[in-house]
Formats: structure tokens, sequence, C-alpha cells
């Protein structure tokens, strides 16, 4: 199919999209996959798969597409997403989020709380994945925002966003390192220069946070409930309450006793920092050991998300429950209770993935990236740009990245560029695939569906601040070439 039909196509699917989810009010995940189909039949993907022969590679039809794409998806997210909201709901039942919340608030003041929780927000997200992170933090970013009185957007959109940023630009995640490693740059100048830049980014993110903050957004869905429900349980039993309704419905929970202290800040945030530690230790173990060390294989293994927040909801079993006298069935009911208000999240959130897929398999991103490579841009904001184009056309900040990397890789290893000019280039590439993050992007679907935006606020918000995240990269980044003699 011709190229610019091709994009034609992409364009409107994504039009489509956001026609039937705003304009429409149909559900996201049931917009999301009916919009991969007919994106999908436009751009000629076969109905069915189409087997590898001699001159072809096998093609998926759209259908198998479809659930690839959403398996794949699900398979990193779904898990952590389920332990997360258990452990986030344990620490709430216990009273352990408000008196965090509280205990901080006191110590910082209200106006220091977003600056010093997007600050913790850029340290925290160095050894762990976007998504991870930010879910581990949801129930911290609900405690503050209820002890403080404000929606969770006020403190979660800024640290989302410096999470974001860490994320893309600063190894060890697979981005900056796979990128590194397709254009030959030297990851210790790659590390250096992205943590220099992000600071100042984490200062922007702040402020930028704070001027979109001015306007009121309206929680919608499952996320207005669960953050209404969030510490009423334990402001009941403060009042006298034995028990209470979590999660709607017939899920009643019995909570703490109105004698019972909360926990103590400092086990609230060990089980919050338990998982992190883990997670960094595995990344640092992957990056300082050789491959195939039976010391980096048993830190793998403990440093995985899954296994990492597995012992944090194993600790919060034995700090939360069993110390402090729970029932084993008053603790099942609570985890299970938190997995309702989560299964939107996972769905949406899978239903992206399938999207993402679609447009991959129908050829948009080779389009976009061969259609871009012909303008004769210079090699730093040609980096940027294809970046930014692929990761606006399917989704993954990773993905484009690794392809960007790798359509400009025989470019930059032809171009004579000096050892700082290629970590630079590479970091161009990163904060491209910083921006533009919409419907198609699952982070998009997690941070909007936890701080409870709709899809026109999530735009007007999250897409614009991981936008001038990255175009505010960039510019340092370019500003450096310019310093270091880049053409």
């Amino acid at each position: 199919m011709d190229t610019p039909i091709l994009l034609a196509i992409a364009a409107g699917g994504i039009g489509l999209l956001l026609l039937l989810i705003i304009r429409f009010k149909i559900q996201p995940f049931v917009a999301l996959l009916l919009t991969s189909i007919i994106v999908g039949l436009a751009t000629g993907i076969p109905l069915n798969t189409v087997p590898a022969t001699a001159d072809a590679a096998e093609r998926l039809g759209i259908v198998p597409a479809m659930i690839a794409g959403m398996g794949g998806t699900l398979g990193s997210v779904a898990i952590l997403v389920a332990l997360g909201a258990m452990l986030g709901r344990m620490i709430e039942i216990s009273g352990g989020a408000a008196s965090l919340a509280g205990r901080f608030t006191g110590w910082l003041g209200p106006k220091r709380v977003s600056a010093a929780l997007t600050g913790a927000a850029l340290i925290l997200a160095i050894p762990i994945f976007f998504d991870v992170g930010f879910i581990i933090l949801v129930p911290i970013i609900y405690g503050f925002a209820k002890a403080a009185g404000v929606e969770p957007v006020k403190f979660g959109l800024p640290m989302a966003g410096i999470m974001l940023v860490v994320h893309v630009a600063v190894p060890p995640t697979p981005g900056p390192v796979g990128g590194a490693v397709l254009l030959g740059a030297d990851l210790g100048w790659v590390t250096i220069i992205s943590l220099a830049v992000s600071i100042p980014l984490g200062v922007l993110a702040h402020f930028v946070a704070k001027w979109m903050n001015r306007r009121q957004y309206t929680m919608i869905g499952a996320a207005a409930e669960q953050f209404a429900a969030f510490g009423s349980a334990a402001a009941r039993a403060r009042d006298g309450a034995a028990e209470a309704y979590v999660g709607g419905g017939a899920n009643r929970v019995t909570t703490r006793s109105a004698t019972e202290a909360p926990p103590s800040v400092w086990t609230i945030l060990t089980l919050i920092l338990v998982p992190l530690l883990l997670i960094m230790t595995g990344t640092i173990a992957a990056t300082v050991l050789p491959a195939g060390d039976p010391v980096r294989v048993f830190f793998a293994f403990i440093g995985a998300p899954v296994f990492a927040l597995l012992v944090a909801l194993a600790l919060a079993f034995f700090l939360l429950a069993v110390r402090r006298g729970w029932s084993l069935s008053h603790t099942g009911e609570v985890m299970e209770a938190a997995l309702p208000p989560v299964a939107i999240v996972i769905l949406v959130t899978g239903a992206g993935g399938s999207f993402a897929r679609i447009l991959t398999e129908s050829g948009v991103g080779s389009a976009l990236a061969t259609t871009l490579a012909a303008t004769g841009l210079p090699v730093i904001v040609l980096a940027f740009v294809l970046s930014l184009v692929l990761r606006a056309s399917q989704g993954s900040a990773t993905v484009a990245i690794l392809t960007t990397s790798g359509l400009l890789a025989a470019t930059v290893a032809d171009g004579g560029f000096g050892t700082i000019q290629v970590a630079l280039i590479t970091l161009a590439v990163c904060f491209g695939a910083l921006g533009l993050s919409h419907v198609n992007d699952s982070g998009f679907w997690v941070v909007t569906r936890y701080l409870g935006l709709s899809v026109a606020d999530g735009l007007r918000t999250w897409t614009v601040l991981t936008t001038v995240l990255g175009l505010a990269g960039f510019l340092l980044v370019a500003l450096l070439w310019l310093l270091v003699g880049g053409g």
C-alpha cells in the first residue's frame, strides 16, 4: 500500500478512536478494539494469519494480531497492577497511607509537598519501569491528595511526568540501553548526560503540571469511587466503627478497631522501598556483572518486578495483618476487594496494546520512518523527529527508541562523530520517544485511569506534559550538541 494512503488511514484511525471515546462516550476498551479492527481492514491486514514462505515472513491476521498485542501488554502489566493494588489496599485499610501522608505533609508543609514528591519520584524511577513505579506510588499519591484536600492529579501528574522522563532516557531501562548499543554510544556518557538533563526536567514537570492544575479536573469512573473511598475505612475506625464497605457491593471488609493505632511511617516506607530496592539490585547486577554469572542470575530473579512486589505483599501480610491480629479471612477479603477497581485499568491497557500492534502490523511505522529519513534533516534533529513520530504512531517509547536507533545506526557509524556526540544523538532519540503519549500508549491509560482523568483531559494534560518535557529535553541536548561542536 502506498505510503500516503497508509499514513492517512493511521491518522484517520486515531481520529476515529478519539471521536468514539470523546464524542460518543464509548467505553475506551470497546472503542480501542473496534478501531483496531477497522484500521486492520483498511490497511489490508489479512483476515487470517498468512504462513511464512521462502519469500515472505509470517503475517498475523487482524484478530491474532490484536490478541498478540493484548497478551504482550498484559503479560507485563496485569500481574503488576494486581499485586500493586493489593499492596495499596492493605496499606490503605490499615490506615498507613493516611498516616504517611499526614506525617510528611506536617514535615514539609502543604506548599512544598508536590515539589518534594516530584523530586523523590525522579530518584525512585531510575531502577524500575515507569508503569511499575507509578503503580507502587499510587497509594501515596492518593494519601497525600486526601491529606491536602485536593484531587490526585495535583500530585500524580508531575510525578508521572518525571518518572517517564527517567524511564525513556536514563539507563538501565531497556530503551536507552538498547539505543546506545545500536548506535554504538558509550553508556557511561549516556547515563551522565541523561541524569544531568533529567534534573531541570523535574523542575519543569513540577511547574508545568502546577500551571495545568489551575484548572479543576473532574474525576471519572471507577477511579473517582476508589479515591472517594480511599482512607475512609481508617477514618470510620477512628470514629468507632468496626467495619467498612470496600469496593462497593457485597465486598464488606472489616477494618482495624477504633483503638488500634495506624502503622508507623517507617513500616509503610519499608513496604514501599523494599520492592524498589530489590528491583534496583537486579538492574545494578545486570549492569556490572557479565552475562551468565550465577550472582547476576540470582539478583535478576529477586529484582524482577513481579517477585519484588510479591515480597512486599508478603511483608505487608506479616506487618499489617499478622502482627496486628487480622484474621486470615479478613486479610483475604481486603486483597480481593482491591481487584475490581483495577480491572478496567488492566483491560484498557491491554486494548491499547492491541491497537498498537495493529498499527505496527499495518506498516505505518516503517512508512513514517522511510518518509522522514528522506528529508535530509541534520542527524540530531532527525533522531528526535523520527523517534517522536514513531512514538505517536505506535505507542511504545521503547519500540520508538529501538526502531529509530536501528534506522540511524549506519548513518551515525559513517558520520565520524565523537563519543559525546553519539551519546547526544542517542538521547535525542530517547527524548523524541518521550513526547506525544496518547491513546495508543499503555502508559497513557495507566496514568489517566488511576488519576481519574477523562480521555479529553488526559490529552490536555498528560499528552501535553510529556510533549513539553520531550521537547525541552531535546533542546537541552541540542544545546550541548552545539557546545561540543556538532554539525
